[in-house]
């Protein structure tokens, strides 16, 4: 229950009901409710927070001890919470928690106390406390091409009590990890690394750790941790960058003739496409069908990784004459996560035409058929000039 959390009225807040925790007596089994006090760290997007159920938006809250200090020999605890929340939409919000002490043995003594954490609570049973320490980040989750450049939002804002200590941002990817930025309050500052710039200006100004990347490329994606630590206490941001490449689809041939007795081999080549994953698919139409015709006689060859990150693969289909109807159009459907929609890509297969040994024994037919007119054509053209000679020799 967040208490003293400033947000816009906007005109909706007219029928929003004052949050009021039933009296009860609390055991160790009972639902703790916690009581946060912002007024001395405001909370972040609070109208996000205060609308996320009537805009459709989930929010998970978490809330774990992060430490608990002895106060002398009494039985009082000075405690720490780590609370955490996340809205569907990817904002996450992280605050840390001071629990409630008490100040002297006479508070000690009249205080109720939580009968598993050994804290003092109020008379409706709630734990108080106040936020001293708050970081938060727009979003958990990013998706970009290579080539552009990205912000990595994360901010803070600490207690007039409390002040700053570390920056930290580090990569995590494929079980490896590496530190991108580190600054340390008092240092000469951070050294300058290419494509990595935070601004120290907003940085220490008003609590902005965001990290901008510049030209991103495939080598860039990972998970990126934004650790901000006060000489006490540290709270941290996972954001994970998505870097995503559409494929190349080349078909070859585009054209195709029909041949008895023959298989042809169409090849889809998917290049330069990143993530892995990519699927790839054939199928055939007619002229005469409405629809297109799944075909499985299909083969691929292995994925191949080039320099830049990026994958290809390769699709072959085999068309055989005895399958094959002709005319007919072949494509080449590939849908990846970095496409809005599947492309298609198709090659045409062309009527059957007299070839090979029909054709070659129609061409023998034709030319036995002009040899035996011309054969007789000359015979008859030959008969009348031998009776011309018979006759003069009479």
């Amino acid at each position: 229950m967040l208490r003293g959390v400033s947000a816009r009225d906007d005109g909706n807040l007219g029928d929003v009901t004052e949050y009021k925790v039933p009296p009860k007596n609390p055991d160790s089994s009972s639902p703790l409710v916690f009581e946060v006090s912002a007024q001395s760290v405001s909370i972040p997007h609070a109208e996000s927070l205060l609308h996320a159920d009537c805009e459709g938006k989930e929010v998970n809250c978490e809330i774990s001890l992060y430490s608990s200090q002895q106060a002398g020999k009494g039985l009082c605890h000075t405690s720490w919470f780590m609370a955490t929340l996340r809205l569907s939409s990817g904002i996450s919000i992280t605050l840390v928690l001071r629990g409630p002490r008490c100040s002297s043995r006479e508070e000690e003594h009249d205080a109720t106390l939580h009968p598993m954490l050994r804290i003092p609570m109020s008379e409706e049973g709630t734990v108080l406390t106040t936020v001293e320490f708050q970081s938060s980040s727009r979003n958990t989750s990013l998706h970009t091409h290579p080539g552009r450049s990205v912000t990595l939002d994360c901010r803070f804002a600490l207690a007039p009590s409390n002040s700053l200590s570390s920056l930290e941002w580090r990569r995590q990817h494929q079980g490896s990890g590496r530190h991108l930025f580190q600054y340390q309050v008092g240092s000469t500052g951070p050294a300058v690394q290419p494509k990595v710039h935070v601004d120290m200006g907003a940085l220490l100004g008003n609590g902005d750790a965001s990290l901008r990347l510049e030209g991103v490329s495939v080598e860039d994606e990972g998970t990126y941790i934004c650790l901000v630590s006060t000489p006490l206490h540290q709270a941290q941001h996972i954001i994970k960058l998505h870097v995503a490449v559409p494929p190349r689809v080349r078909l070859l041939p585009a054209v195709v003739s029909f041949e008895r007795d023959v298989t042809t081999t169409l090849t889809c080549n998917i290049a330069g496409y990143y993530p892995l994953d990519v699927s790839v698919s054939w199928t055939q139409k007619t002229p005469e069908g409405d629809v297109e015709i799944p075909l499985s006689n299909t083969r691929f060859s292995s994925h191949r990784q080039s320099q830049d990150g990026t994958y290809s693969i390769t699709s072959y289909l085999s068309i055989s004459s005895d399958t094959a109807r002709a005319p007919a159009t072949y494509s080449c459907h590939v849908s990846h996560v970095a496409l809005a929609e599947p492309i298609s890509v198709s090659a045409h297969l062309k009527a059957p035409e007299q070839t090979g040994s029909e054709g070659l024994m129609g061409g023998f037919i034709a030319t036995a058929i002009f040899i035996v007119v011309l054969f007789i054509m000359l015979r008859r053209t030959a008969k009348p000039k031998s009776e011309q000679l018979l006759k003069a020799s009479e």
